[in-house]
């Protein structure tokens, strides 16, 4: 005889672990939300947003740069359409982080005098995720460039060829977007930390806010970028 399946049958937990549901227990949202500081615990009110912004960032960057390091496997496997794929989702990543510092543009410039108080030494030169970012980046390009010399190409003759070679074309494309979107973010964060602090002042570790701004001009793929002037060139030469 079947016995009549009650809603309570569907609701009720099945996972192991902390939590009411089956949905706190998969995400861990009691660890999840008691990471960030109590009222009775903060130095000012604002420490939520703050805490919120920098630790749903190393999430996102987390996720990027997984999805980059496995990228760079399957490129160095020449499995280059599946790493596009991880790579458009390891840009909207970086998205994710940029658009957020819009939230940090909410504080008050006087009030986060009370917040960063609360900061000791932290910095965000020490984020864990950025650091990681960075490792990842030059092993994603030294296999780019190794699939472009099996091609017989370079980077200038991969673009005016580019429709010859789809996937190096849109993969190089993809590099690109990678890099634009790092200066993206550190000229963000530039203008947020000069917004809030002042551009004429040192962090919290004592490095000069002016030495963010510097690292703008900074490029992981040199050679893509550079390959435009030349593109430019050759085009004014046919003229």
């Amino acid at each position: 005889m079947l016995r009549a399946v009650s809603v309570e049958d569907y609701t009720k937990p099945i996972l192991a672990g902390e939590g009411a549901s089956d949905y706190e227990r998969y995400l861990r949202t009691d660890e999840l939300l008691s990471l960030q500081r109590r009222p009775e615990e903060q130095g000012h009110e604002d420490e939520l947003l703050f805490q919120t912004v920098h630790q749903a960032s190393e999430l996102w960057l987390k996720l990027a740069w997984t999805e980059v390091e496995e990228a760079t496997r399957l490129i160095e496997r020449g499995e280059l359409a599946p790493a596009e794929r991880l790579l458009r989702r390891a840009q909207l990543c970086l998205d994710y982080v940029i658009a957020q510092l819009d939230q940090l543009e909410q504080l008050s410039p006087w009030e986060y005098q009370a917040v960063r108080k609360e900061l000791g030494h932290g910095s965000g030169f020490d984020s864990p995720g950025f650091r990681e970012l960075r490792r990842v980046t030059p092993p994603f390009g030294q296999a780019f460039q190794e699939r472009l010399r099996e091609a017989g190409l370079n980077v200038v003759e991969l673009y005016r060829r580019g429709r010859e070679h789809e996937d190096l074309y849109q993969l190089a494309e993809l590099l690109v977007g990678w890099d634009e979107r790092i200066t993206m973010w550190r000229m963000r964060h530039y203008l947020v930390v000069a917004r809030i602090i002042g551009d004429n002042v040192a962090g919290t570790q004592g490095t000069p806010v002016e030495l963010l701004g510097g690292l703008i001009k900074q490029r992981f793929f040199p050679e893509l970028w550079q390959a435009r002037n030349r593109l430019t060139e050759l085009a004014n030469e046919e003229e």
